[in-house]
């Protein structure tokens, strides 16, 4: 039987006494003073041999790094408001700043050598090459020495720091919320299970409740974004001279500008798909127009709970069903006590994935409700989880996919669970339900997301004009009612939205990857349902890649474009047909 249990972190560190983490951080100082020297050693002749052990030196420290800060992290995920995981993620935080410096003379030196110096040094890298050349992408925008130590000490004690402060307030948050009578303080988790359930005033209700909370820190939750906003374009824009802001992260990802505007235009043009859509859904739960509060509604009264095990064997067996070696990859990260599905106070909210290093199974952080869509979040994470295990035999430096391609197998597990669940399900309400919920996660990964980044760009340029946090508010109003139209009427609790959102302050202009993996994923289940088992070599291999060549060339190797607008639109085409089938159930 699988519970909702705490995860076990015994395989970063095997207690959590303060002479393990002090051994731990010791262990590091010296992997760090270890590879420092290898600066008196570094010049264009060194030999193919001596960069070899110079890597394997530089992915050692990484490996214990990781271990370290890992720990920290999901410590301090575990519990947001234990003082000592606080204090941990600061000390980390200063440790890994002082790293940086100490060991920033490799990448200078990498990225100062012509490109037939390191040309040479490359060719016998196996899977490490990706990593090298990554590097000397952000040459043009790397700084001198000093500058640069400055600024690693400057990220750890401002912006972390700021993104440390805004999730300590944040995940203190409770919702009070009348349900049958009685007012209850919830978690934003348990809370938005009320957003999809079948009671329209309760969906308001909770909505209301999310908003007015978040909505009495809005100015400083605003300020504390306009900070780490400045920080950014001072920064990366005018110090390191990036094009724009979103810029460093396309390049982060390894993406053309180009590409990544290609995308978005083709998001913004097809707005019209999903407020079809969301007229439809009007009509089919008897309103004459969806509320913002309505968004994520039911279309059937069914309420549907799952116990936990039902849901975690459902994803195992929808992995199995693929791919035997997927099944096994998904159950051991169960086996390994690497996840935390309770819900509890001072939890972090939401779920994600966090993979490490080859050869240790991922963490898998979830809030578990146990509605259908929780289920869809257990085959999400877990899609991750096997991603990252199938890329094991990479280098540290290429493990990790790149944020564009890193919700390629979420996606498509979501995707083959619905399937499974529909090809189960006899009650033509819950079919119709689970098939709207599918278009609804469409809507929620490709135009939502899609439209914060829209916001993101505009939010950047705001912040530089010295708009207000009550402007700023006002305008994303705004732009709500613009991706919506006559199909959604859009309520002022809305307006504070923006600062519930943890991306917008930890990792900038993220959000667009999920567009990019759906859009991406909606193209591979196509050939998938065309091919049938030829399709699944292929569709491994993709995932085995990790981060180890660039989003362009592993998407080629299984016959994707992503400079093609033809492509990106073919992903509508494919929730266009989802719509046609909802239609054609009544």
């Amino acid at each position: 039987m699988y519970t909702q249990s705490r995860w076990s972190l015994k395989a970063l560190l095997p207690d959590d006494s303060p002479a393990t983490i002090d051994a731990a951080f010791k262990t590091l100082e010296r992997r760090i003073k270890a590879f420092e020297r290898w600066r008196a050693k570094l010049k264009p002749s060194l030999s193919a041999k001596d960069f070899a052990q110079l890597l394997d030196a530089y992915e050692v420290m990484l490996r214990d790094a990781y271990r370290v800060s890992s720990y920290a992290s999901l410590r301090f995920a575990a519990d947001t408001q234990d003082q000592v995981a606080q204090s941990l993620r600061a000390r980390v935080n200063d440790v890994m700043a002082r790293a940086q410096n100490q060991t920033l003379f490799f990448s200078l030196w990498w990225k100062k050598l012509t490109d037939a110096q390191a040309a040479r040094l490359m060719r016998d890298t196996g899977s490490r090459r990706y990593f090298l050349e990554e590097m000397r992408h952000f040459r043009k925008h790397t700084l001198t020495e000093p500058e640069e130590k400055v600024l690693n000490l400057k990220n750890a004690n401002g912006p972390t720091a700021l993104e440390n402060l805004y999730e300590q307030i944040t995940n203190k948050y409770e919702f009070p919320i009348e349900i049958d009578g009685e007012t209850k303080q919830l978690t934003r988790d348990v809370l938005m299970v009320y957003a999809r359930h079948p009671d329209r005033e309760l969906r308001a209700r909770a909505y209301q409740s999310l908003y007015k909370v978040y909505g009495e820190d809005g100015p400083l939750l605003a300020s504390i974004y306009a900070a780490l906003v400045r920080d950014w374009r001072v920064e990366n824009v005018d110090l390191r001279k990036h094009r724009t802001p979103i810029s460093v992260r396309n390049l982060a990802n390894d993406l053309p500008d180009k590409v990544v505007d290609t995308l978005l235009r083709v998001i913004r043009k097809n707005r019209g798909l999903f407020q079809r859509y969301f007229k439809l859904k009007a009509n089919w739960l008897g309103v004459p127009k969806l509320r913002r509060y309505d968004l994520y509604a039911p279309l059937s009264k069914s309420d549907k709970e799952v116990p936990y095990n039902d849901a975690v064997e459902m994803v195992l067996s929808t992995f199995n069903e693929f791919s035997p070696k997927l099944g096994t990859l998904a159950r051991q990260v169960f086996d390994d006590g690497h996840v935390d599905a309770e819900i509890r106070a001072g939890k972090r909210g939401g779920a994600f994935c966090a993979s490490i290093f080859p050869g240790l199974s991922s963490y898998v952080l979830l809030n578990y409700g146990g509605r259908v869509r929780d289920v869809a979040t257990i085959a999400h994470e877990f899609g991750h989880a096997v991603h990252a295990l199938m890329a094991g035999q990479h280098s540290l430096m290429t493990f990790h996919s790149s944020l564009p391609m890193a919700e390629t197998a979420s996606v498509f597990s979501e995707m083959l669970l619905t399937e499974k669940l529909l090809a189960a399900e006899t009650d033509p309400d819950v079919r119709r339900d689970l098939l709207a919920a599918a278009i609804d996660d469409a809507y929620a990964t490709v135009g939502r997301q899609g439209y914060f980044a829209f916001w993101e760009q505009e939010a950047h340029e705001m912040v530089r004009q010295g708009k207000t946090p009550d402007e700023m508010a006002d305008r994303y109003l705004e732009t709500l009612r613009e991706q919506f139209e006559d199909s959604i009427e859009v309520n002022e609790d809305f307006k504070w939205e923006w600062v519930s959102i943890p991306h917008f302050y930890s990792t900038p202009f993220y959000v667009y990857a999920y567009a990019f993996g759906q859009l991406i994923t909606l193209g591979l289940y196509r050939m998938y349902k065309q091919e049938g088992e030829a399709f699944k070599p292929k569709f491994l291999k993709l995932l085995s890649y990790g981060g180890s060549e660039s989003p362009a060339k592993i998407c080629r190797s299984a016959g994707i474009d992503i400079t093609s607008e033809t492509f990106w639109q073919g992903g509508f085409d494919v929730i266009a047909d989802m719509i046609k089938q909802l239609e054609a159930l009544g």
